[in-house]
Protein backbone atom coordinates (compact mmCIF):
# COMPACT_ATOMS: atom_id res chain seq x y z
CA UNK A 1 0.00 0.00 0.00
CA UNK A 2 1.48 3.54 -0.76
CA UNK A 3 -0.29 6.92 -1.38
CA UNK A 4 0.48 10.11 -3.34
CA UNK A 5 2.96 11.90 -0.78
CA UNK A 6 4.62 15.30 -1.25
CA UNK A 7 7.25 17.36 0.65
CA UNK A 8 6.64 21.44 1.10
CA UNK A 9 10.19 22.81 2.78
CA UNK A 10 13.20 24.93 1.69
CA UNK A 11 15.84 23.10 0.03
CA UNK A 12 18.43 23.30 2.70
CA UNK A 13 15.84 21.93 4.93
CA UNK A 14 14.84 18.84 2.93
CA UNK A 15 18.26 17.86 2.29
CA UNK A 16 19.02 17.92 6.05
CA UNK A 17 16.14 16.09 7.09
CA UNK A 18 16.82 12.98 4.23
CA UNK A 19 19.64 11.38 3.70
CA UNK A 20 19.78 8.31 1.32
CA UNK A 21 18.29 6.09 3.62
CA UNK A 22 15.27 8.02 4.81
CA UNK A 23 14.66 9.01 1.32
CA UNK A 24 14.71 5.30 -0.03
CA UNK A 25 12.03 4.40 2.72
CA UNK A 26 9.80 7.81 1.66
CA UNK A 27 10.10 6.57 -2.31
CA UNK A 28 8.68 3.37 -0.69
CA UNK A 29 5.71 4.70 0.71
CA UNK A 30 5.05 6.86 -2.18
CA UNK A 31 2.82 6.19 -5.14
CA UNK A 32 3.90 9.20 -7.01
CA UNK A 33 5.61 9.16 -10.18
CA UNK A 34 8.77 10.89 -9.06
CA UNK A 35 9.17 12.27 -5.75
CA UNK A 36 8.96 15.74 -5.79
CA UNK A 37 9.21 19.18 -3.73
CA UNK A 38 6.22 21.03 -3.91
CA UNK A 39 7.73 24.61 -3.16
CA UNK A 40 6.41 26.26 -6.45
CA UNK A 41 2.72 27.36 -5.09
CA UNK A 42 1.84 29.17 -8.81
CA UNK A 43 3.31 25.98 -10.75
CA UNK A 44 -0.14 24.49 -11.39
CA UNK A 45 0.00 20.73 -11.62
CA UNK A 46 2.43 20.61 -9.01
CA UNK A 47 0.35 19.38 -6.20
CA UNK A 48 -3.41 18.56 -7.19
CA UNK A 49 -2.84 14.72 -6.44
CA UNK A 50 -1.08 15.12 -3.37
CA UNK A 51 -3.00 12.73 -0.29
CA UNK A 52 -0.43 12.88 2.16
CA UNK A 53 1.80 16.59 2.62
CA UNK A 54 5.16 16.59 4.17
CA UNK A 55 6.12 19.94 5.66
CA UNK A 56 8.92 21.13 7.86
CA UNK A 57 10.30 24.61 8.38
CA UNK A 58 10.45 26.76 5.59
CA UNK A 59 6.41 25.58 4.37
CA UNK A 60 4.07 28.27 3.99
CA UNK A 61 0.70 28.50 5.78
CA UNK A 62 -2.07 26.24 4.38
CA UNK A 63 -4.68 28.75 3.90
CA UNK A 64 -8.28 28.16 1.92
CA UNK A 65 -6.33 29.18 -1.46
CA UNK A 66 -3.56 26.71 -1.47
CA UNK A 67 -5.73 23.81 -0.02
CA UNK A 68 -8.07 24.20 -2.91
CA UNK A 69 -5.13 23.35 -4.64
CA UNK A 70 -5.24 20.35 -3.32
CA UNK A 71 -8.59 18.06 -2.97
CA UNK A 72 -7.53 15.38 -2.68
CA UNK A 73 -5.23 16.11 0.58
CA UNK A 74 -6.56 13.79 3.88
CA UNK A 75 -3.06 14.31 5.91
CA UNK A 76 -0.50 16.95 7.27
CA UNK A 77 2.77 15.21 8.56
CA UNK A 78 4.88 17.89 10.37
CA UNK A 79 8.77 17.38 10.88
CA UNK A 80 9.28 19.55 12.54
CA UNK A 81 7.67 21.27 16.64
CA UNK A 82 4.95 23.58 16.85
CA UNK A 83 2.51 23.40 13.66
CA UNK A 84 1.01 27.16 14.70
CA UNK A 85 2.67 28.75 11.50
CA UNK A 86 0.67 25.98 9.55
CA UNK A 87 -2.54 25.43 10.06
CA UNK A 88 -5.10 27.57 9.22
CA UNK A 89 -9.42 27.47 9.84
CA UNK A 90 -9.78 26.32 6.57
CA UNK A 91 -7.47 22.98 7.11
CA UNK A 92 -9.34 22.19 10.23
CA UNK A 93 -12.88 22.45 8.57
CA UNK A 94 -11.54 20.01 5.42
CA UNK A 95 -11.21 17.52 8.49
CA UNK A 96 -7.50 17.22 7.07
CA UNK A 97 -5.28 15.19 10.20
CA UNK A 98 -2.09 17.01 11.01
CA UNK A 99 0.21 15.18 13.12
CA UNK A 100 3.77 16.90 14.47
CA UNK A 101 7.06 15.57 15.66
CA UNK A 102 6.75 17.28 18.35
CA UNK A 103 7.81 14.38 20.49
CA UNK A 104 10.70 14.09 18.92
CA UNK A 105 11.81 17.58 18.87
CA UNK A 106 10.99 17.79 22.33
CA UNK A 107 14.25 15.18 23.33
CA UNK A 108 17.15 17.56 22.51
CA UNK A 109 15.15 20.63 23.99
CA UNK A 110 14.92 18.83 27.36
CA UNK A 111 18.22 17.74 27.20
CA UNK A 112 19.32 20.69 26.97
CA UNK A 113 17.56 22.21 29.71
CA UNK A 114 18.81 19.68 31.74
CA UNK A 115 22.39 20.49 31.33
CA UNK A 116 21.89 24.01 31.82
CA UNK A 117 19.61 23.66 34.86
CA UNK A 118 22.62 21.48 36.10
CA UNK A 119 25.26 24.13 34.92
CA UNK A 120 23.74 26.88 36.50
CA UNK A 121 23.60 25.67 40.32
CA UNK A 122 27.15 25.81 39.74
CA UNK A 123 26.26 29.27 38.41
CA UNK A 124 28.99 28.04 35.52
CA UNK A 125 27.38 30.63 32.97
CA UNK A 126 28.56 33.36 35.45
CA UNK A 127 31.94 32.38 35.40
CA UNK A 128 32.31 31.61 31.94
CA UNK A 129 31.17 35.55 31.56
CA UNK A 130 33.75 36.74 34.26
CA UNK A 131 37.02 37.22 33.31
CA UNK A 132 38.53 38.54 37.02
CA UNK A 133 41.10 36.50 38.16
CA UNK A 134 39.21 36.37 41.94
CA UNK A 135 36.40 34.45 40.05
CA UNK A 136 38.08 32.37 38.00
CA UNK A 137 40.58 31.10 40.81
CA UNK A 138 39.36 27.84 42.58
CA UNK A 139 37.89 28.43 45.94
CA UNK A 140 36.47 31.78 45.39
CA UNK A 141 33.36 31.32 47.26
CA UNK A 142 33.71 27.86 48.12
CA UNK A 143 31.76 27.73 51.24
CA UNK A 144 28.38 29.67 49.52
CA UNK A 145 25.55 28.07 49.46
CA UNK A 146 24.75 29.07 45.99
CA UNK A 147 26.71 26.45 44.77
CA UNK A 148 25.33 22.86 43.84
CA UNK A 149 21.78 21.26 43.53
CA UNK A 150 21.71 19.29 47.36
CA UNK A 151 18.53 20.83 49.09
CA UNK A 152 18.02 23.51 46.13
CA UNK A 153 14.06 23.63 44.60
CA UNK A 154 13.46 23.98 40.95
CA UNK A 155 9.99 25.04 39.44
CA UNK A 156 9.19 23.55 35.58
CA UNK A 157 6.55 26.25 34.30
CA UNK A 158 4.63 24.27 31.94
CA UNK A 159 4.20 20.51 31.98
CA UNK A 160 4.65 20.20 28.38
CA UNK A 161 6.29 17.61 26.26
CA UNK A 162 9.32 18.95 27.43
CA UNK A 163 8.41 20.12 30.80
CA UNK A 164 7.89 16.36 31.51
CA UNK A 165 10.94 15.44 30.26
CA UNK A 166 12.85 17.29 32.39
CA UNK A 167 10.96 16.75 35.37
CA UNK A 168 11.91 13.18 34.61
CA UNK A 169 15.82 13.96 34.34
CA UNK A 170 15.61 16.16 37.04
CA UNK A 171 14.80 12.91 39.21
CA UNK A 172 18.58 11.66 38.68
CA UNK A 173 19.95 14.13 40.57
CA UNK A 174 19.97 13.85 44.65
CA UNK A 175 18.81 16.15 46.90
CA UNK A 176 16.73 18.45 44.85
CA UNK A 177 12.70 19.43 45.21
CA UNK A 178 10.87 19.92 41.67
CA UNK A 179 7.36 21.90 41.46
CA UNK A 180 5.45 22.20 38.71
CA UNK A 181 3.11 25.28 37.32
CA UNK A 182 0.38 24.11 34.70
CA UNK A 183 -3.04 25.70 35.04
CA UNK A 184 -4.38 22.47 32.89
CA UNK A 185 -2.87 19.35 34.34
CA UNK A 186 -3.56 16.63 36.98
CA UNK A 187 -1.78 16.63 40.53
CA UNK A 188 -1.58 12.87 40.16
CA UNK A 189 -0.06 12.77 37.14
CA UNK A 190 2.69 15.27 38.03
CA UNK A 191 3.25 13.64 41.29
CA UNK A 192 3.53 10.09 39.15
CA UNK A 193 6.69 12.14 37.57
CA UNK A 194 7.92 12.91 40.68
CA UNK A 195 7.22 16.60 41.20
CA UNK A 196 4.43 18.61 42.97
CA UNK A 197 1.95 20.61 41.28
CA UNK A 198 1.42 24.33 42.88
CA UNK A 199 0.06 27.67 41.33
CA UNK A 200 2.26 29.88 39.50
CA UNK A 201 2.57 32.66 42.53
CA UNK A 202 2.96 29.67 44.82
CA UNK A 203 6.04 28.07 42.76
CA UNK A 204 8.39 31.58 42.42
CA UNK A 205 9.00 32.25 46.48
CA UNK A 206 9.81 29.06 46.42
CA UNK A 207 12.38 28.16 43.53
CA UNK A 208 16.45 28.42 42.84
CA UNK A 209 15.49 27.93 39.01
CA UNK A 210 13.13 28.71 37.18
CA UNK A 211 12.54 26.66 34.24
CA UNK A 212 10.20 27.31 30.97
CA UNK A 213 8.59 25.45 28.93
CA UNK A 214 4.60 27.20 28.47
CA UNK A 215 3.48 27.70 24.70
CA UNK A 216 3.46 30.94 23.15
CA UNK A 217 0.23 32.17 22.93
CA UNK A 218 -1.43 35.35 23.19
CA UNK A 219 -2.34 34.45 26.67
CA UNK A 220 0.97 33.98 28.06
CA UNK A 221 2.84 36.94 26.85
CA UNK A 222 4.67 38.14 29.45
CA UNK A 223 3.30 35.66 31.92
CA UNK A 224 6.83 36.20 33.84
CA UNK A 225 6.61 39.46 34.49
CA UNK A 226 7.84 42.18 36.54
CA UNK A 227 5.52 40.58 39.81
CA UNK A 228 6.45 37.29 38.80
CA UNK A 229 10.58 38.26 38.81
CA UNK A 230 10.46 39.94 41.91
CA UNK A 231 9.34 37.08 43.28
CA UNK A 232 11.69 34.89 42.56
CA UNK A 233 14.49 34.38 45.82
CA UNK A 234 17.66 36.55 45.49
CA UNK A 235 20.17 34.80 43.52
CA UNK A 236 17.61 32.49 41.53
CA UNK A 237 18.12 31.54 38.13
CA UNK A 238 15.77 31.71 35.01
CA UNK A 239 15.91 29.79 32.07
CA UNK A 240 13.91 30.05 28.89
CA UNK A 241 14.14 27.39 26.34
CA UNK A 242 10.53 27.80 25.35
CA UNK A 243 9.31 31.21 24.14
CA UNK A 244 10.78 34.56 24.43
CA UNK A 245 7.70 36.36 24.60
CA UNK A 246 6.76 34.54 27.61
CA UNK A 247 9.48 36.09 29.69
CA UNK A 248 8.84 40.21 30.03
CA UNK A 249 12.64 41.39 28.74
CA UNK A 250 12.32 44.80 30.13
CA UNK A 251 11.43 43.13 33.36
CA UNK A 252 14.02 40.77 33.27
CA UNK A 253 16.83 43.58 32.69
CA UNK A 254 15.82 45.45 35.98
CA UNK A 255 15.98 42.22 38.00
CA UNK A 256 19.38 41.27 36.09
CA UNK A 257 20.97 44.89 35.95
CA UNK A 258 20.08 45.11 40.10
CA UNK A 259 22.49 41.59 40.53
CA UNK A 260 19.75 40.12 42.47
CA UNK A 261 18.77 37.31 39.60
CA UNK A 262 20.30 35.29 36.52
CA UNK A 263 19.18 33.87 33.61
CA UNK A 264 20.59 31.68 31.10
CA UNK A 265 18.13 32.62 27.86
CA UNK A 266 17.97 30.56 24.81
CA UNK A 267 14.88 32.02 23.19
CA UNK A 268 14.25 36.37 23.06
CA UNK A 269 11.87 38.32 21.92
CA UNK A 270 12.57 39.97 19.66
CA UNK A 271 14.70 37.30 18.10
CA UNK A 272 17.73 37.50 17.82
CA UNK A 273 18.14 40.52 20.16
CA UNK A 274 19.83 43.56 18.65
CA UNK A 275 23.81 43.64 19.11
CA UNK A 276 23.27 46.71 21.75
CA UNK A 277 20.03 45.28 23.73
CA UNK A 278 21.32 45.97 27.43
CA UNK A 279 20.83 42.09 28.13
CA UNK A 280 23.73 41.42 26.43
CA UNK A 281 26.11 43.32 28.27
CA UNK A 282 25.53 41.72 31.82
CA UNK A 283 27.76 39.36 33.59
CA UNK A 284 24.64 37.01 34.62
CA UNK A 285 23.00 36.67 31.52
CA UNK A 286 23.99 33.95 29.30
CA UNK A 287 22.34 34.04 25.68
CA UNK A 288 22.46 30.97 23.11
CA UNK A 289 20.93 31.54 19.64
CA UNK A 290 17.75 29.31 20.01
CA UNK A 291 20.30 25.87 19.91
CA UNK A 292 17.96 23.76 22.27
CA UNK A 293 15.92 22.39 19.62
CA UNK A 294 16.55 19.84 17.07
CA UNK A 295 19.51 21.02 14.98
CA UNK A 296 22.00 19.03 12.71
CA UNK A 297 21.96 15.18 12.81
CA UNK A 298 19.01 15.50 15.67
CA UNK A 299 16.82 16.34 12.68
CA UNK A 300 16.96 12.94 11.51
CA UNK A 301 14.47 12.15 14.62
CA UNK A 302 11.97 14.26 12.83
CA UNK A 303 11.57 12.99 9.94
CA UNK A 304 11.71 9.61 10.89
CA UNK A 305 8.60 10.14 13.35
CA UNK A 306 7.57 11.84 9.69
CA UNK A 307 8.02 8.60 8.04
CA UNK A 308 6.00 6.66 10.98
CA UNK A 309 3.39 8.56 10.46
CA UNK A 310 2.95 8.03 6.93
CA UNK A 311 2.82 4.39 7.53
CA UNK A 312 0.51 4.28 10.12
CA UNK A 313 -1.86 6.76 7.90
CA UNK A 314 -1.83 4.35 5.05
CA UNK A 315 -2.39 1.40 6.59
CA UNK A 316 -4.94 2.90 8.66
CA UNK A 317 -3.45 2.33 12.42
CA UNK A 318 -3.83 4.96 15.50
CA UNK A 319 -1.65 8.22 15.33
CA UNK A 320 -0.29 9.37 18.85
CA UNK A 321 1.46 12.04 17.38
CA UNK A 322 -2.00 14.06 15.87
CA UNK A 323 -2.82 17.57 16.95
CA UNK A 324 -6.23 18.81 17.14
CA UNK A 325 -7.82 22.05 16.90
CA UNK A 326 -8.28 22.40 20.51
CA UNK A 327 -4.78 21.29 21.62
CA UNK A 328 -3.68 24.69 19.40
CA UNK A 329 -5.39 26.50 22.04
CA UNK A 330 -3.04 25.34 24.99
CA UNK A 331 0.25 24.49 23.49
CA UNK A 332 2.84 25.41 20.84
Amino acid sequence: MSARVRTWMSQDVFDLLFDDARLERLRSLTSSPTLQRADLPHEPGVIDDTEILITSWGAPRLDAELLARMPNLRAVVHAAGSVQGLVSDALWDRGIIVTSAADANAIPVAEFTFATIVLAFKRTFIHVRSQSVEALSWGHELTSRSYGSVGRTVGVVGFSRIGRRVVRMLGALDGIRILVADPFVDPEVVAAAGATLVPLEALLGEVDVLSLHAPGLPATRHMIGAAELAALRDGATVINTARGAILDHDALLVECSSGRINAVLDVTDPEPLPMDAPLRGLPNVALTPHIAGSMGAEVRRLVDSALDDIETLIVGGPLSSAVTRNEMEVSA
